[in-house]
């Protein structure tokens, strides 16, 4: 509880002035006022009030001066797991749009606060892709600290997970013994799953229409498998694809553009520069890895110019993590198109803030510093597409979630006190040992272990060690 309540601080801190003004720093808008020296952005109740030279501020303005700092958007993963509480497959059924990852998110998960402390602000955190149709996923912002349902993003459009080729092929598992795999097994039998799913969706959706139309006078039986699949048809529900080789990635978006709705990203699209036309004549995006290749056979054809060339064919890019890890140095990932391809400063920048924010419909929000977005906003030490650049401050809705001077102080307290409790064990454990030898009790059996310390101890121990060690 500890963590929380340091989180708790942090943010109550930055609340203690509803006003807060960055000053001197050169500033990456990621818009049409391009790159500002010497510029300035004035937040006000959580969102950009005024971008530009020489802003005022009032009275009693928080003022941070970012003199040799680079300040940019934050940062926007488009694919991410995280924060996802036990497993991100539902891998019973080919279709499980029923299951949703709203309901599975560990606002505790260690990587949240990892992930801020690398400039990531907000996530598209997606099911797994064992099924050909899967869960429906979720945005969230990384307001570390605070309860599972104050990091949903509100206002960002639903999203749904499908998934192409050899993952949701080779997930055919037997679950229980005695009965048959699931279907389906091939690539083929993956796309039927589609097709079929959607053409029931579509009789779902008549049969509804025609009941609100009074055509019939009995309401349909409601299937909360279907209605996310009809909400896709209506353009309410963005569907985020799986893929990695051309054919594959085609027969999608034709089967999308058969049933009138459209694909918003094609998810890895490791082959995606091979059919980047047919990609943006239908108007999806394309979320991909910066120089992931070769790691199965799907991924052979993979190469790290795919971004670059992709963008230049006119396709809407972002670089994304799949990965707790990457998502720490997706700056540095979308750098990396700069070497490959040629990308301009501007475009690759735009690769982790704008463009996934576009992705996921929520780009009015988010994803650029303009007046009346979210002060969601990333201080660097060094420019921003540097291996050498570190987040100093992270905000989040205008607030502090992480300080790198903050962050250090708490390392050094955290460092004292398990040297404090590691003191108190050994002296109460040496003040409990007997004076000659003798069987010793064992750990394993609770009671008799504990019953040679007093209750204090087993708090400590307990509410120090275990719970405080364990969220470090």
């Amino acid at each position: 509880m500890k963590r929380i309540v340091y989180f708790s601080l942090i943010v109550a801190t930055s609340l203690i002035s509803q006003e807060i003004l960055i000053k001197n720093a050169t500033v990456y808008t990621v818009s049409k006022a391009g790159t500002i020296q010497k510029g300035s952005v004035l937040i006000r109740d959580g969102k950009i009030a005024a971008v530009g030279k020489d802003l005022k501020a009032s009275s009693n303005a928080q003022i941070i001066d970012g003199e040799g700092l680079f300040l940019t958007p934050g940062i926007i993963d488009a694919h991410s797991h995280l924060a996802v509480e036990g497993g991100v497959n539902e891998s019973s059924l080919s279709v499980s749009s029923i299951a949703r990852i709203q309901d599975v998110i560990n606002p505790d998960d260690k990587d949240i606060y990892r992930n801020v402390a690398g400039g990531l602000t907000i996530a598209n955190v997606l099911h797994g892709s064992a099924n050909a149709i899967g869960g429906q996923t979720q945005v969230i912002k990384l307001r570390y600290g605070l309860p599972a349902k104050d990091l949903i993003f509100k206002g960002a459009p639903t999203g749904i997970k499908f998934a192409l080729g050899e993952n949701p092929k080779r997930s055919n598992v037997t679950l229980q013994p005695g009965q048959p795999r699931r279907y389906p097994a091939t690539r083929m039998g993956v796309m039927d799953v589609i097709r079929q799913a959607f053409t029931d969706a579509k009789e779902y959706q008549t049969d509804w229409d025609n009941f609100r139309k009074g055509k019939t006078k009995i309401a349909p039986v409601r299937n909360l498998t279907l209605e996310p699949l009809v909400e896709i048809l209506e353009g309410k529900r963005l569907v985020h694809a799986h893929s990695y080789r051309e054919d594959e990635i085609v027969a999608l978006l034709r089967t999308a553009e058969e049933f009138g709705f459209k694909i918003a990203t094609l998810q890895h699209i490791h082959e995606g520069y091979k059919v980047a036309p047919e990609i943006q004549k239908h108007g999806a995006g394309a979320s991909t890895f910066s120089d992931w290749w070769s790691y199965k056979i799907e991924a052979y054809d993979a190469i790290p110019h795919n971004a670059s060339l992709m963008n230049q064919a006119g396709v809407l890019v972002s670089i994304n993590s799949d990965s707790n890890d990457e998502a720490r140095h997706l700056n540095v990932e979308a750098a990396k198109s700069m070497k490959y391809g040629n990308m301009s400063y501007d475009d690759a920048l735009a690769l982790v803030t704008l463009n996934p924010a576009k992705q996921l419909g929520i780009d009015k929000m988010v994803g650029s510093i303009e007046v009346g977005k979210d002060a969601d906003l990333v201080l660097y030490n060094h420019d921003p597409l540097s291996v050498y650049a570190v987040p100093q401050k992270v905000m989040i809705d205008g607030k502090i979630y992480f300080d790198i001077v903050a962050d250090a102080q708490k390392n050094l307290s955290v460092e004292k006190e398990k040297a404090e409790l590691v003191a108190k064990l050994k002296s109460r454990t040496d003040a409990n040992r007997p004076s000659t030898p003798g069987p010793r009790p064992n750990p394993r059996i609770g009671s008799d272990f504990f019953e040679t310390f007093d209750q204090e101890w087993k708090e400590d121990l307990f509410c120090h060690v275990f719970n405080h060690f364990d969220n470090e």
